[in-house]
């Protein structure tokens, strides 16, 4: 199993599509990094952090007064007020113009990694049997369960590296071009109960990270299903992508329908916990665990099945 996965890893390092994507995703947290630390570096000449709290507190003042606010917004910004006053009363600085602000908006070039590792994935199985090397594969000793699990494990393995990579490089890109500091800034959230709690904001970081992987690895799950499924690289690859970006718009007209909140793409994103808003009220993390847990035991059966089973003399 080892020497196969070896195999599947090496097939996807020698390609210089890969190394294209990597590229891709550092030079994508460069950029992204450096005109956020351009503008932060403006701003900063002309207002305090101070200055900014306290006009944000007379913005979130003016819209609690109007009468027609909705509850959900009201409850947003009476939070937001109150983790404001705490940071004055405290002397607690937001993460605006911190290293912290790029590396938390590098988290979200996430959905980079998936598009990525989707595109690597729905061509792993389709890719073999239109070149043909399927039958290389076959004719080893290893069974196809064993060469279907080592594609699988190589996709995954893919998808984590580039997690890897993209929280060392927005750590030190954002280290160097903020000099590190504020390094021991927390992160202020509200809990439950209506009460300030400090979070250590590295701990925070990799949480979102790893949650936001748990999406990656149902993507990559659906396009090897289909890879698998269909044998067409262009079906996986695109209808992976289609879900990718229009779940969440669909997600947002079935919202009010209670039954939605068992669809994959209302539980996907684990992160929604981390903010305290989740798809639907009273929807919980154990509760999304246990639905993408279904959904991911469907793929994985379904591509077993198929790739198990089907005839591929052909």
């Amino acid at each position: 199993m080892v020497n196969l996965v070896l195999n599947e890893n090496m097939k996807v390092y020698r390609r210089p599509r890969t190394w294209i994507m990597i590229g891709l995703m550092v030079i994508a947290v460069l950029i992204g990094s450096f005109v956020e630390w351009y503008y932060d570096g403006k701003e900063a000449k002309t207002t305090t952090w101070q200055q900014q709290v306290t006009e944000e507190n007379q913005v979130f003042d003016k819209r609690l007064s109007d009468p027609d606010l909705d509850p959900e917004s009201k409850a947003y910004f009476e939070e937001a007020k109150m983790v404001n006053d705490y940071r004055l009363e405290h002397q607690i600085r937001p993460t605006d113009s911190t290293m912290w602000e790029g590396i938390n908006g590098s988290a979200q070039l996430v959905i980079l990694i998936t598009l990525f590792t989707v595109i690597i994935a729905g061509d792993s199985l389709a890719g073999e049997f239109a070149t043909g090397t399927i039958k290389l594969l076959l004719i080893r000793p290893a069974n196809r369960f064993k060469i279907l699990v080592s594609k699988y494990i190589s996709m995954i393995m893919f998808g984590f590296a580039l997690l890897i990579i993209l929280f060392i490089v927005s750590i030190l890109v954002n280290g160097l071009l903020y000099q590190f500091g504020n390094m021991d800034l927390p992160l202020l959230t509200v809990n439950s109960e209506g009460q300030i709690v400090q979070k250590n904001m590295v701990a925070n970081l990799w949480q979102t990270y790893l949650l936001n992987g748990v999406s990656t690895i149902i993507f990559v799950t659906m396009a090897f299903m289909i890879s698998s499924a269909f044998r067409s690289s262009t079906m996986a690859i695109g209808f992976s992508i289609f879900a990718l970006f229009a779940g969440s718009i669909l997600m947002e007209l079935l919202q009010s329908y209670d039954w939605s909140k068992y669809m994959l793409f209302a539980n996907i994103s684990l992160s929604q916990y981390l903010s305290g808003r989740p798809y639907q009220e009273g929807m919980t993390l154990a509760f999304s665990i246990k639905v993408l847990a279904v959904y991911y035991l469907l793929f994985n059966l379904v591509a077993w099945a198929v790739f198990t089973r089907r005839d591929v003399a052909a």
